[in-house]
Order: C-alpha cells, then sequence, then structure tokens
C-alpha cells in the first residue's frame, strides 16, 4: 500500500475537501487513450459522411489551380490576393472537420473527469525542468505503466493494420489498372476503411485506461487515519475550541436568561436544587409563561436574582420540578400544570395585595410522569 512521508499507511478513502482542493489544483483523472479514440473516431464518422463531399471540392480547387491565367502567373500584385482566395476556399472546405474535431478534443477529457480548469496547474514549476526529477518519473512505476500501454497500443494497432492491409491487398493491386479518377476514389476508400479501422481497434486501450485512470487517481488521493483526523480538526474545529464556544454560548444564554428573572411574577423552587421563573399576562398570554429555569448553581442564581429585585419565591417541589423538565425557555407550560400554576399566581396576587391571612394553597396537582426525566417531552405536553 501507499505510504506517506511519516510512514503510514494510506488506507482511507479521499473525503470530499481533499477531491476538492485536488481538483482546484488541477488534478482530475484524464485518459488520453480515451480522448484520442474519441478525437480519431469523430474524424473517421465524419469522413465516412461528408468526406466524398469535401474530396469533391478539394479536388475540383485543386484542378482549378493549376489552370490560370498567364498574366496572374507573372504579376506578383495578383498573385498573391490569388494564393490569398485559394487558402481560405480551402480552409473554408476543411472548416466543418476542425470543427468537429475541436469539439470532440475538448468534450473527449470531461467524460471522465469533468470539465475543469485551474489556474495552479496552469503556472509554470521550475520543478518540471528538473532533469533529475524528470529521469525519476520516467523510470517510476507509472512511467512503466505509460511505456507499457504505449508498446501494447503500438502492438494492437499495428496488427490491425496489417490485417485491414491483408484483407484489402487484392483491391490494392488492382488500383493500378483502374482509371485514374476511379483509382484516387478507390484509394480513398480504402485509406477510409483502414483508418476507421485501426481508430476502432483503440476502444480496447481506452477501455482499459479509462477505469484505470479513475483508480488511480483515487488511489494517489488517499489519506493516512491521521490526515483524515487533523482534516476534521480542521473542519470542525479542535475539541477543546469547540467545548471553549459551547461554554461561551451556554454564559450567553444565561445572561440573556437572568435579564428575564426581573420580569417574572413568581420563581417557583424545590428548594435548593430546582428554580422556574414564571411570568403571566392575561392580556397577550393564553398561558403563563416560563422565562428562566436552572439546577444546582443555576436555581441559586435564579434565587438571588428573584431576592435583590423583590421578586416572590414559592416553595413547590413538585411544580418546580415538573416545569424544569416538562418545558423550554419562553415556552408556555403545559396543560397538565395548568391547575397547579394558576393556584400559585394566584396566590402570589394575593400576596401583592398584603392580604395578610392569604395561605400557600395545599392542592397543587402534578401528573407523576411530569417528574420523570426520561418521559417524551411532546407526549407530557399534549396530556
Amino acid at each position: 500500500m501507499a505510504e506517506n512521508e511519516s510512514g503510514q499507511e494510506k488506507t482511507e478513502q479521499p473525503t470530499p475537501k481533499r477531491l476538492r482542493e485536488a481538483k482546484e489544483k488541477g488534478q482530475v483523472p484524464r485518459s488520453r487513450e480515451l480522448s484520442t479514440f474519441l478525437v480519431l473516431m469523430a474524424a473517421g464518422g465524419f469522413m465516412t459522411f461528408f468526406g466524398p463531399t469535401m474530396g469533391g471540392q478539394l479536388a475540383e480547387q485543386t484542378a482549378g489551380r493549376f489552370d490560370i491565367e498567364r498574366d496572374l502567373a507573372y504579376d506578383s500584385s495578383l498573385l498573391l490576393p490569388y494564393l490569398s482566395e485559394q487558402i481560405f476556399m480551402t480552409l473554408h472546405t476543411l472548416l466543418p472537420l476542425f470543427g468537429v474535431l475541436m469539439v470532440a478534443a475538448v468534450l473527449a477529457p470531461i467524460l471522465i473527469g469533468g470539465a475543469n480548469f485551474s489556474w495552479q496547474a496552469a503556472k509554470p514549476k521550475a520543478s518540471k525542468l528538473n532533469p533529475l526529477k524528470g529521469l525519476k518519473r520516467i523510470f517510476s512505476w507509472q512511467g512503466l505503466m505509460e511505456f507499457g500501454k504505449t508498446f501494447a497500443k503500438f502492438v494492437l494497432i499495428a496488427g490491425v493494420a496489417m490485417s485491414v492491409l491483408w484483407a484489402f491487398s487484392d483491391r490494392l493491386l488492382m488500383l493500378g489498372y483502374e482509371p485514374l479518377e476511379q483509382a484516387i476514389a478507390h484509394a480513398a476508400q480504402l485509406a477510409l476503411g483502414t483508418f476507421v479501422a485501426v481508430s476502432a481497434a483503440l476502444i480496447l486501450v481506452a477501455a482499459i485506461d479509462a477505469p484505470f485512470q479513475m483508480w488511480n487517481h483515487q488511489k494517489q488521493l488517499r489519506m493516512t487515519r491521521q490526515e483524515l483526523k487533523d482534516e476534521y480538526k480542521e473542519t470542525d474545529g479542535k475539541p477543546e475550541v469547540k467545548q471553549k464556544i459551547r461554554q461561551l454560548q451556554q454564559e450567553m444564554a444565561q445572561r440573556r436568561m437572568m435579564e428575564e428573572v426581573p420580569k417574572a411574577d413568581v420563581v417557583i423552587t424545590n428548594p435548593t436544587h430546582y428554580a422556574v421563573a414564571i411570568t403571566y399576562e392575561a392580556s397577550r398570554m393564553a398561558a403563563p409563561k416560563l422565562v428562566a429555569k436552572g439546577v444546582d448553581e443555576v436555581a441559586a442564581s435564579i434565587r438571588a436574582v428573584a431576592d435583590e429585585h423583590k421578586i416572590i419565591r414559592v416553595e413547590a417541589p413538585r411544580v418546580a420540578r415538573a416545569i424544569y423538565f416538562t418545558t423550554d425557555l419562553n415556552q408556555e407550560i403545559p396543560n397538565g400544570l395548568f391547575v397547579a400554576v394558576a393556584r400559585i399566581l394566584a396566590y402570589v396576587y394575593q400576596l401583592k395585595r398584603a392580604d395578610a391571612d392569604v395561605a400557600m394553597p395545599d392542592d397543587l396537582p402534578v401528573p407523576e410522569d411530569y417528574l420523570d426525566p426520561q418521559q417524551p417531552r411532546g407526549r407530557r405536553r399534549n396530556r
């Protein structure tokens, strides 16, 4: 298996981030054999369908160039524009073929690597001019693979070409007995047939090379487990940093919560472990709302802020625990606690009116499952 400089084996598949960075550097799978095959087949297909028409036009243009006026041949001022015109006519005739080849050359690499242009890959690199590194690349495993492909391609093309020529040998010999124009047309057909056959033979090389290039690209980008861990830290942040961020977020949320305690109508306690602050405005609330809650140290802070702002505190352990387990901040209390909280608020409102004879209500109904933190919160709230 491949190893990095630290000696660790690259056994892990590349992550999307590593693939994206490689693409930005121009490292994408490419198969030259597939591109060559598609370009040659595009040329062969075009010439098969449009070659006779194009050949006729070129033959007519060539014949016309041997029949020019005497004055044109001896007058340089007329000869240059005439030559320019003839070159333009030839290029105009060949333009469709050039267009097909250009489109095929552009689209062929996209088939396995996608469209990609990287300025980093386009930058000149001095390392590529180093002859020692060049020799190292030539005699590397990759260089040997390229040599093997080239040799196999040569053997394949030579074998196919010899087979085609052997099959066409009788027709080639008969060309000498045909009229000139007919022999030229037949020779062009034989040459085109040989070209298409040889080009089609490259499909075997392309069918092997394209998957190999995709596999080799993935292999080169494989990562060690340490690289995966380092990337995870860079992407998601180091655990200690994330913990510090969560701590800061909790502190900010707690400060905002403490700012709401002075607005509460009552703070219900356990009396020491739990504390919840409740507010209720009949004109704009359908039910009392929880503005602060906490356990242990946070509960102590809530009690301290309540005492500082003279918010009435009521000891109702079961109600405090039930609200803590069932209700989120800035959320209305669940249906099952309406009666208990309503009685507590009534008691608080009587205290605010300086009614000295009012007594803390004893009957504060709390469903048992409201006291179990393991119970699904949604089911308890809908009761």
